[in-house]
């Protein structure tokens, strides 16, 4: 049976979900009127993200003083802002968005009552005291130090990303240090760093792989403090817990990701099983793997892990018959009708063949699209 349970091959098999496949976009568009009142071509747009950093650009308006921008986070909240000539002319506030058709979110730069205010205010100026000037410019210095440092912060957590996606975890690291440097309540960039040592852990072998485990981990646990509820850094932190070969920390941390996040709960329970057979906790894992298959019975992978669990209590008899525990052959049966042609059917027909089940000629999902029926002649 060893060649049996050899046939898992993992690496994990880990799913990172932040920012991952269950994602879902949003878009918002509108109009930009200049202050003669004519629609302005060529405005740019750009978006920041206010919940967490992030900024989005490259919408400008077209002939008719359109635009539109796709690709946003559908769960975020946003500041829009109109660019004419490099500088910003007008900026809209806490704007939500939500799947489904764009959110409107239009510019008028005629001059307003308030600018007529303000200026008014210049006026009012020359009666205020030597303080109250003074007050008024020291808010206004820490307006302008506020804004400089939402714009560093952003331009350095960008910068991590594009590090992070091309592998140069050294440089990936250096920014988000700069980024927790400037604000270090930003949950997200904590993650990311410790995505960041995670990837430099696998270069690295002995001590240095080993310090850098610890500091992912140490990330992980600041990024948790601040957003416990997030079910993917704790799936990410138990991928870093199992590297760091704390099986039982990791355990628990897909455990919750599962009760965080129920519909994906098949996805975490097959990580789980993962974890406890690269331990060597075959027994558990089968229970992980039937946790995984009872949350999607229609995951296929688990259905086979499941079954290559199940094969460390297959006997055999003394007339040489081999017997498979209860559930084998039907998740090697429903592993075969999910994904005939999968990675592992030529495994899951062989393990049929040697329990002596009778095997299908053909196998079918029961999920696939049926073909249209042809016209009749």
């Amino acid at each position: 049976m060893a060649k049996a349970r050899g046939l898992i091959s993992f690496g994990f098999c880990f799913l990172l979900f932040a920012g991952g496949a269950w994602a879902q976009i949003a878009a918002i568009e509108g109009d930009v009127k200049g202050p003669d009142g004519k629609l302005v071509q060529g405005a740019q747009i750009v978006i920041d993200r206010e919940d967490m950093k992030g900024t989005y650009k490259g919408a400008k308006t077209d002939k008719k003083g359109h635009y539109i921008y796709n690709g946003l986070p559908s769960t975020g909240t946003y500041t829009v802002s109109v660019l004419i000539d490099g500088q910003v002319k007008q900026h809209i506030d806490h704007v939500k968005v939500h799947m489904g058709d764009p959110v409107p979110v239009n510019f008028d730069l005629k001059p307003s009552a308030d600018a007529a205010t303000a200026a008014a205010a210049e006026n009012v100026d020359r009666s205020m005291s030597k303080e109250e000037k003074e007050a008024i410019e020291k808010r206004g210095k820490e307006n302008a130090a506020i804004i400089a440092k939402n714009k560093a912060l952003n331009d350095t957590f960008n910068a991590g990303k594009e590090a992070l996606a091309a592998k140069n975890y050294d440089a990936a690291i250096d920014a988000f240090q700069k980024g927790v440097q400037l604000d270090p309540n930003q949950h997200v960039i904590w993650a990311n760093m410790a995505d960041a040592y995670t990837g430099l852990a696998s270069t690295k072998t002995g001590a240095d792989q080993q310090a850098a485990l610890e500091k992912a981990l140490d990330a992980f646990q600041k990024a948790l403090a601040l957003k416990a509820d997030d079910p993917a850094y704790h799936n990410n932190y138990a991928l870093a817990l199992a590297r760091a070969k704390k099986f039982d920390e990791a355990q628990a941390e897909l455990n919750k990701a599962a009760q965080l996040d129920p519909p994906n709960a098949g996805r975490y329970y097959y990580n789980l099983g993962a974890l406890l057979v690269n331990s060597g906790q075959i027994p558990a894992s089968e229970a992980a793997f039937k946790k995984a298959i009872e949350a999607n019975p229609d995951y296929a992978d688990a259905q086979f892990q499941y079954a290559t669990a199940l094969s460390s209590r297959l006997t055999t008899g003394a007339d040489g018959k081999v017997t498979a525990p209860p559930g084998m052959q039907e998740a090697l049966e429903k592993y075969l009708a999910l994904a005939p042609t999968g990675q592992y059917a030529d495994a899951a027909k062989g393990m049929l063949q040697m329990i002596g089940a009778t095997i299908q000629t053909d196998y079918t999902n029961p999920n696939a699209k049926k073909p249209a029926p042809g016209k009749k002649r």
